[in-house]
């Protein structure tokens, strides 16, 4: 429905795929003027099964009032508001980001979350589902150090996200990126790299590097079943390959 002018303007996306368990209502209800800016919801779970957020952007130009998020299994009748948590940051630079923490939700079972912003001339709604499973995403793996084991050999260790404390019910695998230049080529600097995993372990043995040249580290971590998908990458850490002697 869209009444131009003042009155009224209603906007309602609705995206449903039942086989793959999925939905997605955007609804945005303005009484004057242009209809209020939709919350652009997105959840992950960073340590299966105990901890999962939900996120969104706050807009820059025209903030809500307020915001109400509610949640609740997919069939089931009971409805939870769950605990919003403000931006942190004040820097007009940076874009501020609300969160919605969801405690102890089942295992196996299909969430809905509801959020709404609420405007003095009316109201905007992101509906969508999920299961824990799905959204599955570990934090970064932390104290990424490389060591030199011969010349051309060396150690690469880290550890499990500090935040993902089930390791010994649900472990975790990991995949291993490291990055080098070639200053080969005379018209351009060409990043090259190398991706192993999944590893169990937390440490690596690399052979038969290349002398003289730097390479780049860096590490993700996934469930071990491969729920959900790879965390961002770490951090990254550069070593220098030393040259041999003559």
């Amino acid at each position: 429905m869209a009444v131009f002018g003042s009155v009224c303007v209603t906007v309602i996306l609705n995206l449903c795929v039942l086989g793959v368990q999925t939905l997605d209502l955007l609804r945005a209800t303005a009484t004057s003027g242009n209809p209020p800016s939709t919350p652009t919801v997105h959840c992950w779970c960073a340590n299966y099964p105990n901890s999962t957020l939900c996120s969104w952007p706050e807009p820059y130009d025209f903030p809500p009032i307020h915001y109400v998020a509610t949640y609740s299994e997919r069939h089931g009748q009971r409805v939870t508001e769950c605990h919003l948590i403000p931006p942190s940051s004040s820097s007009p630079t940076s874009q501020q980001f609300w969160h919605c923490h969801l405690p102890n939700l089942k295992l196996l079972t299909n969430y809905i979350i509801n959020v709404t912003a609420v405007y003095s001339g009316g109201s905007s709604s992101h509906l969508t589902s999920f299961m824990l499973e799905d959204i599955v995403k570990p934090d970064p793996p932390v104290h990424v150090r490389v060591s030199p084991r011969n010349i051309k050999d060396l150690l690469v260790e880290w550890s499990p996200p500090p935040t993902w404390d089930n390791l010994d019910i649900f472990p975790l695998k990991y995949q291993l990126l490291y990055q080098w230049e070639n200053r080969d080529t005379p018209r351009s600097v060409n990043d090259f790299f190398k991706q192993l995993g999944p590893l169990e372990s937390t440490r690596v043995e690399l052979k038969g590097l290349t002398a003289g040249r730097t390479y780049r580290f860096q590490v993700c971590a996934t469930e071990l079943l491969g729920l959900g998908k790879c965390s961002d990458w770490s951090s990254p850490v550069e070593i220098t390959i030393p040259r041999t002697k003559p």
